[in-house]
């Protein structure tokens, strides 16, 4: 079966307003992954996605944002042209085999039709003839230049009309989706009106601008590289070339000391890196031609006495000596430093980047003879010192630019976290209070005890709302250093016993663990904000109930940490924690089985405020396990308080004995 008609021209001529627009690939990748990513953050209403790809390995390299968006839509359509294994089927989604002599081998096509909005990507490949006076070019660079020809649009009707080509060519390829395809149809494109209803195009503008941004520093990237090797090639110095070679310091002073030092045929030469005001710097890379010349190698070399050193900080130009026994310059502070090097001749120039210090570069001769600098030279090691400054700033901004994507990819997890927990969280009291609302509302004559019933579960529901907001309160106000700490000598087991009630109260119908505290009567006070304490044990124990069985075990230790901290330790025998999270579970909205998966319950937000807090009182927290199902101990330092607490009457301390039993 063999089509030869094209989507792209059908719709134009259902469409005679449309004015096809020049697109280049990477410009379609950043607009089809913007339209999906709209489908992926989108709303509950599940839309008609059609996704139409020229060959299968194009496909195969979105697949995976496909199965995503399958599990929010049983509408999705998927077309290639097979080249290994795809084939017509009925997984997660629909996907379409098309003949490779089909019209859709030279297409692309996008469209996606939800209740609130709609948007289609058509676009047909401009085919380039190749230049008979060149050779062929790879692959991967005709993927850069690739064009196309087509039309991108909101407009709704223009959608459907897309819609209704790309299905009816689906049918031409799986008649047996007849009857899906139909309620498709019946329910996104008959009777739907025209335009564009309510769509903030903010989001979508966001990723575009995103994956538009992400497509240009491939190419910065790609024409840096490029630049960089052709300026090696032309370079007349090795060392400069071998310079080039990598953006760390320590490798590139590694390289450029060893072939500066054989190209200028010197008796030592050195790098290091120094800034204005430095007292000192240790000797890390040097050459020496005669292996019996004392090496500098770990020494440090002081820079607060060195009148050189001091010219170099307030005038950086290169310092040229060709005899040290006779320089005009005053080196009587240097002498023993010049008689023990055995220096001669002494040449100093400075490593810079726009105005800042970065470094020297030191080259001596040892030979009884002096040396007079030539121009040709010290221009030599001058232009390395330029190539030196530029890469060592190149690496501080690459090791930023590195820090700065990590900080950008938590930070996207942490949205992308806060918006399912909080969606989560906050979605389900409201749907509990809203029907039980509604019930009163409706039912004037409902039984007082089911009455009673509803607005208990509203106010419960209400209070687990509450108790989510507060958790974000009080992180961000922790993060943020706007907590005033009131430090005072605490003793630690009455803030146990209070940690204890809470639960006692808070949870007075649930099955919990049985709790013991094993609190010695010895213990010395904690310097510490009483309030804050009882927060950190309250939810370190709400965590070792949460995922303890009721017939499991919880036990709260404490004891000396060395002779100015008191270790704290809750442990349980519950479901344990995997090696690798051990550091994770104090993250944010951290949840094991995943933000909407979970069988416990909660924010992810309780470990990250007792992170917080115990920081804050300059203490510690960490946890061990030996694995999933064998329980977990999560362990916190406090420093102990200066002033002793007046000893207790013995009837008190009968009574917090007493206190140290077991809570079930």
């Amino acid at each position: 079966m063999r089509i030869t008609s094209s989507v792209l021209e059908a719709l134009l001529e259902l469409s005679p307003q449309l004015r096809p627009q020049l697109y280049f690939k990477s410009s379609l990748t950043a607009l089809s992954h913007a339209m999906e990513d709209q489908v992926l953050a989108g709303s509950s209403q599940p839309p008609l996605i059609i996704a139409s790809f020229q060959r299968e390995r194009f496909y195969r390299q979105e697949a995976h944002r496909y199965e995503r968006i399958a599990a929010l839509t049983p509408h999705v359509y998927v077309l290639a042209a097979p080249e290994t294994s795809f084939t017509n089927a009925s997984r997660e989604y629909e996907t379409i085999a098309f003949e490779p002599e089909d019209q859709l081998s030279q297409e692309w096509h996008l469209v996606v039709i939800g209740q609130q909005y709609s948007t289609c990507l058509v676009c047909q490949e401009r085919q380039s003839m190749p230049d008979p006076g060149k050779e062929a070019v790879q692959p991967q660079a005709m993927d850069q230049t690739r064009r196309f020809e087509g039309i991108w649009t909101f407009d709704r009707l223009v959608s459907c009309q897309a819609a209704n080509i790309l299905l009816n060519r689906i049918l031409l390829y799986r008649p047996e989706l007849k009857a899906k395809i139909a309620e498709a149809q019946e329910r996104f494109l008959v009777d739907m009106p025209g335009g564009v209803r309510e769509i903030d195009p903010d989001p979508f503008a966001q990723r575009l601008v995103t994956y538009l941004q992400a497509g240009q520093y491939k190419l910065q990237k790609a024409y840096r590289s490029i630049a960089a090797k052709e300026r090696r090639e032309r370079l007349v110095n090795l060392i400069t070339s071998a310079m080039r070679q990598s953006l760390d310091p320590n490798e590139i002073f590694k390289v450029a000391v060893e072939e500066l030092g054989q190209a200028m045929q010197v008796c030592r030469c050195l790098i290091y890196r120094c800034k204005a005001g430095d007292t000192d710097t240790t000797i890390a890379h040097e050459f020496r031609s005669d292996t019996t010349l004392p090496s500098l190698v770990g020494q440090i070399w002081t820079l607060q006495d060195n009148p050189l050193f001091q010219a170099l900080s307030a005038h950086p130009e290169t310092i040229s000596i060709p005899d040290t026994q006779a320089a005009a310059t005053d080196l009587t502070a240097l002498q023993s430093r010049i008689d023990q090097w055995q220096i001669r001749s002494w040449l100093i120039v400075p490593v810079m980047y726009q105005g800042r210090l970065l470094g020297a570069v030191e080259l001596h001769h040892c030979r009884a003879n002096p040396h007079a600098w030539s121009q040709d030279e010290i221009g030599l090691v001058e232009a390395v010192a330029i190539q030196l400054g530029v890469a060592l700033i190149q690496a501080e901004s690459y090791a930023n630019l590195e820090d700065l994507n990590q900080q950008l990819e938590a930070l996207e997890r942490t949205r992308s976290n806060l918006i399912a927990i909080t969606g989560h969280e906050l979605r389900t009291p409201l749907s509990t209070i809203q029907v039980c609302l509604e019930s009163l509302a409706s039912e004037p004559d409902m039984m007082p005890e089911l009455r009673q019933v509803m607005l208990n579960t509203a106010l419960a529901d209400a209070e687990r709302m509450r108790k989510l907001i507060q958790d974000f309160i009080t992180l961000s106000r922790l993060e943020s250093g706007r907590v005033e700490w009131h430090l005072e000598p605490i003793a630690i087991d009455e803030c146990v016993d209070l940690a204890l009630s809470s639960i006692r109260t808070r949870q007075a119908d649930a099955d919990l663990p049985q709790i013991t505290a094993q609190m010695p009567l010895e213990l010395p006070p904690v310097q510490a904000d009483g309030e804050w304490l009882v927060e950190v044990l309250s939810k370190l124990l709400d965590n070792a109930c949460k995922f303890t069985q009721p017939e499991g075990e919880v036990i709260i230790e404490a004891k000396r940490n060395g002779g100015k901290m008191l270790e704290v330790t809750i442990t349980d025998t519950g479901r344990g924690i995997e090696p690798n999270r051990l550091e994770a579970v104090f993250d944010r909205f951290y949840q094991e089985e995943g933000a909407l998966r979970r069988t416990a319950g909660g924010t992810g937000l309780g470990l990250a405020i007792c992170r917080q807090i115990v920081k804050g009182l300059g203490g510690q927290i960490w946890a061990e396990s030996a694995g999933r199902d064998k329980g977990s101990r999560f362990h916190f330092t406090l420093p102990i308080a200066q002033e002793a607490i007046p000893p207790e009457e013995p009837e008190k301390s009968k009574r917090r004995s007493a206190r140290r039993a077991t809570l079930r």
